[in-house]
């Protein structure tokens, strides 16, 4: 159903542009192109091809086709995963190597498709592997190593993982309540305060020792946000509340606010770290007889 787009320059618009962030500030393409998708169509083409082919060639193209798929939709996966780990800066490999797993049921699909025309060997193993060999040439592999982990516990960064696993799940929630109430300025107000709230994620996961002091924040905070979300999109869903709508947006404001205010301030103790461990080594190095400028 067709929605009405407002904004600052909408005709029902008051004119003065939102405080803060702009609403696409932080906004991410989907990295799922017009490329990943457009690998859904060889496989309907190949179930539709092998409807005449017999009972054996119908049997090797509806499960070339069901691999072809199923490599399709790891493709999608694959995708999102390495654009995951590619905006952060401390980040574990993918568990599961989705882009080349989709790669090797590339490679089966195709051979599939050829045994369904040229029942033998030498004819589908080349298709396979020429297929496999371009899907990787055209998408390329998972990360195979973990970044910036060097010197981080990893039974804290387990239970960081924990945690910012469970706030994202919150924050889903949250975009998909909220599209109940059907307002374009409430969702887009949701995805700018999620911008805020994810900075504060990638804060501690860069820095596990934040958790402790950022907890109330990923857990509670964003738990009643989410709680919120809901219950106001039920009202506003069915009454078009006004008042309803200004204490949600003032919610979101405060939100905001607080998760920006202690994002700062963990930054700022950091920075204090930092600023301590550097006095350190030169007091060392001066002890040494090195002399600094």
């Amino acid at each position: 159903m067709a929605q009405r787009f407002g904004g600052k320059y909408s005709p029902d618009s008051t004119g003065a542009p939102e405080e803060g962030r702009p609403a696409f500030d932080g906004a991410r393409v989907d990295p799922v192109g017009a490329r990943s998708n457009l690998l859904f169509l060889p496989p309907v083409l190949l179930a539709f091809t092998s409807l005449t082919a017999g009972a054996a060639g119908l049997a090797a193209g509806l499960s070339g086709a069901a691999v072809l798929t199923l490599g399709a939709w790891l493709l999608r996966d694959g995708l999102r995963a390495e654009a995951e780990f590619n905006t952060r800066r401390v980040a574990r490999r993918p568990a599961i190597p989705r882009k080349i797993l989709a790669a090797a049921c590339a490679g089966l699909g195709a051979a599939l498709a050829a045994f369904k025309t040229d029942p033998g060997l030498v004819a589908p193993l080349i298709y396979g592997v020429a297929a496999g060999a371009l899907h990787v040439g055209a998408f390329g592999i998972d990360p195979l190593k973990n970044k910036g982990m060097e010197g981080i516990d990893t039974f804290q960064q387990d239970r960081v993982a924990r945690v910012v696993d469970e706030a994202e799940k919150y924050l889903a929630a949250m975009t998909d309540a909220v599209k109940r109430a059907g307002d374009r300025q409430i969702e887009a107000r949701v995805e700018r305060f999620q911008v805020r709230a994810k900075e504060l994620l990638r804060t501690v996961e860069e820095d596990p020792r934040d958790l402790t002091a950022a907890r109330k924040f990923l857990g509670v905070y964003l738990m009643g946000a989410r709680d919120a979300t809901i219950k106001f999109a039920d009202v506003y869903a069915r009454t078009r509340d006004a008042q309803a709508r200004t204490d949600y947006m003032m919610l979101l404001t405060d939100l905001e606010e607080s998760f920006g205010a202690k994002t700062k301030k963990l930054l700022l103790d950091t920075n204090s770290d930092l600023n301590v461990e550097i006095e350190v080594l030169r007091d060392r190095l001066q002890r040494e007889g090195v002399r600094l400028s």
